[in-house]
């Protein structure tokens, strides 16, 4: 597995937990407002080894409670199942953010009980999809296919959307809660120039409009929160 980073110490990236966050590169999506864009358009050579990885978490046990993986998208990581596979070996939890595109190798790690967490991106409704992660013939199958996984109830997980100005309306918000109907839980998170973003121009949405979001998603999802105001 290539690792690009690693963040050792997180309170927010895995929901009640304290743990490490380990970044992966590359992606094989390109929404404009990702905030990771050098991870995604021009990697690093220099990576971090999985020797590098272990040798800090075997420092860490009964301190952390668990590591998340992200990237740009880490399911494109051939290694990663048996990077899982040796971080349960010590005793970690797992987290993983994914952008839903791979739903076989999603299923194959949660029916081996690699993953404890899913963290999936909904993107936007599914007509603006193509819009929002910047690829003009995108097939909705596969994360459709991955949101069904999720659905299932056969790992804990939460579904997010980033929001930005210039690609979410109050229809297309709707139309997502529709899309993800019967969910547990869904972050709409408040869009924030990193400095590090794919596109230009964005703006982030109002506090109001966001809370008008939350009102109409809520009859879709249990439970349906704001995340960076």
């Amino acid at each position: 597995m290539i690792i690009s980073g690693i963040q050792k110490l997180t309170a927010l990236d895995f929901p009640d937990r304290l743990a490490c966050t380990v970044f992966s590169p590359g992606c094989n999506m390109r929404c404009p407002f990702c905030h990771n864009a050098s991870l995604v358009l021009s990697p690093s050579d220099e990576h971090i080894s999985e020797d590098e990885l272990f040798a800090l978490l075997k420092t860490r046990r009964g301190i952390l409670d668990g590591v998340c993986f992200t990237g740009g998208e880490p399911l494109l990581q051939k290694g990663i199942d048996g990077v899982m596979r040796r971080v349960k070996e010590l005793g970690f939890l797992v987290k993983l953010d994914t952008n839903g595109t791979m739903p076989d190798r999603l299923a194959a790690l949660i029916d081996e009980g690699l993953v404890d967490f899913v963290a999936m991106d909904v993107k936007n409704s599914p007509e603006k999809y193509p819009l929002t992660c910047g690829l003009p013939s995108f097939d909705m199958g596969p994360v459709t296919a991955s949101r069904d996984i999720l659905l299932s109830g056969k790992t804990d997980y939460e579904f997010r959307t980033t929001v930005v100005n210039e690609f979410h309306t109050l229809d297309d918000i709707l139309g997502a809660a529709k899309w993800i109907r019967g969910a547990k839980r869904w972050f709409l998170q408040c869009f924030k120039d990193s400095g590090d973003i794919i596109g230009s121009g964005l703006t982030p949405p109002d506090a109001s409009l966001l809370e008008e979001m939350k009102r109409v998603a809520a009859p879709f999802v249990e439970v349906v929160e704001i995340r960076g105001i």
